[in-house]
Formats: C-alpha cells, sequence, structure tokens
C-alpha cells in the first residue's frame, strides 16, 4: 500500500469505507491541481473546478460526488455529509463538461475550524442510472452508492479547507 492510499485512509476511511484506487482524477482549481492534503482557502475556490478523469474505455461512465466531511464545524459535524456538487453520466477519458450536472457546485466556505473537503469518482452500471438526492445536508456518500449500486470509489482527491483569516492546522488526539 502506497504512503498516499495510507495517508488517504488514515485521513477518510474511517467516514466513507473503503475505496478501489484504480481510475486517474485531476481536480484543477485556478489551474493548480489539488494535491490530497493540500490547504486551500474560500477565495481559491469559488468556481467549480475543472475535474479530468482518466481510464481507457469512454464508454464506462462515473459519478462525481464532492461532500464536506466536517459541516458545520469539525466539533461538531452534525450536517456530515453537506454535499457540494455532483456530476453524473461522466465517460471515461473526458472531463465533468461532458457529464449531468444533477447538484450544482456549491463552494465551501467554513466559518469555524478545518474542514476535510473530498472529491470521489464512482463508476456506474451504466448512463442515467443515477439520480439527483433530496438533501445536500446529512448526505450519505455511502447510502448514495449502494441506491444506486455504484462501485466502490475508483479515485479519490481530498483538500483542507478553513475560513479565509484561519490559522493553525489539523489536530488529531489519540
Amino acid at each position: 500500500m502506497s504512503n498516499e492510499s495510507s495517508s488517504l485512509i488514515s485521513t477518510i476511511g474511517d467516514i466513507l469505507g473503503p475505496f478501489n484506487l484504480s481510475v486517474p482524477l485531476q481536480i484543477t482549481y485556478n489551474n493548480r491541481p489539488v494535491i490530497n492534503g493540500s490547504d486551500l482557502r474560500p477565495s481559491a475556490i469559488v468556481s467549480r473546478p475543472m475535474v479530468e478523469v482518466g481510464g481507457d474505455d469512454f464508454r464506462v461512465f462515473y459519478t462525481l460526488v464532492m461532500v464536506n466531511l466536517d459541516a458545520p464545524n469539525p466539533s461538531n459535524p452534525t450536517l456530515r455529509e453537506y454535499l457540494h456538487w455532483m456530476v453524473t453520466d461522466i465517460p471515461a477519458t473526458t472531463n465533468v463538461t461532458f457529464g449531468r450536472q444533477l447538484i450544482s457546485y456549491e463552494n465551501p466556505r467554513p466559518m469555524m475550524g478545518i474542514h476535510r473537503i473530498v472529491f470521489m469518482l464512482f463508476r456506474q452500471l451504466g448512463r442515467n442510472t443515477v439520480f439527483e438526492p433530496d438533501l445536500r445536508h446529512n448526505f450519505s456518500t455511502r447510502n448514495f452508492a449502494q441506491e444506486y449500486n455504484l462501485s466502490l470509489p475508483v479515485a479519490v482527491v481530498y483538500f483542507n479547507c478553513q475560513r479565509e483569516a484561519g490559522s493553525g492546522g489539523r489536530r488529531f488526539r489519540n
């Protein structure tokens, strides 16, 4: 297991469950690629990112989900998971502009603490097999994936986000 996979599991695996990192996923804000664990401020993520999906067969379709694992604050995430964006029917080897946006992009704006913002890519059974969820708050990626027979996540990218004037780092207790 690579260090990157190990880091992902320790950071988000306890909430999201297992994943199978097998498809390249590139997330870019303002021409800057998102590196797992990087820190981005709300001013850098106002507009939806460019998302490129790898793979080798454009007849395979994916669903992209973007959630905040720490809403409204990391100490008391009562809105976990908050759904910021969802695009389905993305053909492999393309980008999200070829998909169908079910939930419009809402940029994260944390007010307190450092929030983990996660992009997950799921393989679909086919085109037009995934439908819009009812709510953004208290969204459950696991339940949604199960309801629509989505694969385990085939790609995961995450970053940390805090308010513009915030400082400090994520602190973990053993």
